[in-house]
């Protein structure tokens, strides 16, 4: 992965536009620059037990692709930055790669995409003016053994081959590419019927320019929002505002008939010092809510029918990548195959748990989350917030937010007991219940959380059901 280049005050996101679109899906990537990870059949079976049928790899190691064997699980092999060269001048080279590490699997083990190369336009190396022969020559060998139809060639590019990005509506790749390379690409997957990978990650954003986007904006959580001013959109997320920027560069070059797969995103559980926003408790937050928000087929503001594609970085925390801490802490599990934190990955987990910030205090990190036995939740006053934040929550509440308050105005069934903690409690489960109990919708900037008991305030229950 690369750091996001682009200064990124635009990722400032959108509506969640309700629009009908199928759900995309979950997948994740299984890096292994790491010594002390499990043997791929425990892999495999650590995937199943998740219910994940997606995965992503970085090479076609011979033992993970007979241990997928069987499972009908959905797998996408990688050729290397470096045999793009070899296989971008000699044809046959493409074929014998296709016939060893394709033809000897399929369909035994499901494969059904190629990543020709990771990011090429930021390799060191200068590999980029090998990529769209390597992709042409692999796509032929395909042919020749008749595996086109049910496997697509593809690459993955990284946000930085986009030379402008805010706002959404104006993303533009970098000019120097666009001839050479990006429409040749953009042809060829069109020609295929294939996608377009884009790795994607809003911490990068963040963590370079914390001090202009708010971290409940990266992380899918209650914010006010930022509008387009291209378009009039407001964006609510930072991940849809980076996608967009996308979509509106290969619109602007009149692709936007090409469907695009997220093949990296995710948010480290650890960083250096000076990494900002890298925690557990921001991981959780930002993949189980990413998680939510693609399967809930909503789409992006300039696809709301887009159904992405997105797979996870990365299966573990793998503990020999170079670079800042964090590099080495974007896994869901630790090497032993614990969870680093706790979200759901599938529509089933989706509806046994409930949304990372719904805990019964507030969170801290990963963990469990619990829930009531009807299904009921409400939203409550975080006591620990310091009082002006409270304050201006409540007034947001009542006021632009449209919370029903009467009943805690004085003299009203619930004006009783008269504290701020009680009356922001009632208004910002009213401003929750009205809002579907819908995604981040109870957070406040920390000044609420959710529960599933019945909280009590005196005499007056925080009602629900609006």
């Amino acid at each position: 992965m690369a750091p996001l280049t682009v200064i990124p005050s635009f990722f400032f996101l959108a509506l969640f536009f309700l629009a009908s679109a199928e759900a995309g899906s979950i997948g994740v990537n299984y890096g292994r620059v790491a010594d002390n990870l499990p043997s791929a059949v425990k892999v495999v079976q650590l995937l199943k037990s998740q219910g994940v049928d997606r995965v992503k790899l970085y090479d076609s190691d011979p033992a993970v692709l007979h241990a997928l064997s069987g499972t009908n699980i959905k797998v996408v092999v990688a050729l290397p930055n470096e045999q793009l060269a070899a296989v971008a001048k000699r044809p046959s080279q493409a074929y014998t790669w296709v016939q060893k590490n394709i033809v000897a699997y399929y369909p035994s083990t499901q494969i059904y995409a190629i990543a020709v190369g990771n990011e090429v336009f930021v390799d060191p190396n200068n590999t980029t003016s090998f990529l769209i022969p390597a992709m042409i020559n692999i796509q032929a060998a395909l042919v020749n053994y008749k595996l086109d139809s049910a496997i697509k060639v593809s690459t993955p590019i990284a946000l930085s081959c986009l030379q402008s990005s805010y706002p959404s509506s104006a993303g533009a790749f970098k000019s120097d590419l666009i001839e050479p390379v990006i429409k040749p690409m953009l042809q060829f997957l069109r020609q295929t019927g294939s996608f377009l990978m884009v790795n994607a990650y809003p911490f990068f954003a963040y963590e370079g320019n914390a001090d202009v986007i708010s971290l409940d904006y990266a992380l899918f959580r209650t914010n006010p929002g930022v509008v387009d001013a291209g378009n009039n959109v407001r964006y609510f997320n930072l991940f849809d505002a980076q996608i967009d920027a996308v979509f509106a560069a290969m619109s602007a070059l009149k692709y936007n008939d090409i469907k695009m797969v997220v093949s990296e995103t995710g948010w480290p559980s650890k960083g250096d010092e000076n990494e900002t926003g890298a925690s557990s408790s921001n991981a959780a937050a930002y993949n189980g809510n990413l998680v939510r928000h693609i399967l809930s087929g909503t789409g992006t503001p300039l696809r709301p029918n887009a159904d992405i594609d997105v797979y996870l970085f990365a299966l573990f925390n793998e503990n020999k990548k170079p670079g800042p801490s964090s590099e080495r802490n974007y896994g869901l599990f630790y090497p032993n195959e614990e969870k680093v934190y706790d979200i759901p990955l599938t529509p089933e987990g989706l509806k046994r748990q409930p949304k990372p910030e719904e805990r019964d205090a507030p969170a801290t990190g990963g963990g469990s989350v619990s829930t009531s036995a009807s299904g009921q939740t409400w939203c409550v006053a975080n006591g620990r917030a310091n009082e002006g934040k409270l304050q201006a929550a409540l007034d947001y509440a009542c006021g632009e937010g449209g919370a029903d308050c009467r009943q805690i105005q004085p003299g009203a069934t619930c004006y009783d007991p008269n504290t701020l903690e009680a009356h922001a409690s009632f208004a910002f489960n009213s401003y929750y219940q009205k809002k579907g109990r819908r995604i981040g919708t109870c957070d406040f900037e920390g000044a609420a959380y959710v529960v599933s008991h019945t909280p009590k305030f005196g005499k007056c229950s925080l009602p629900t059901g609006y």
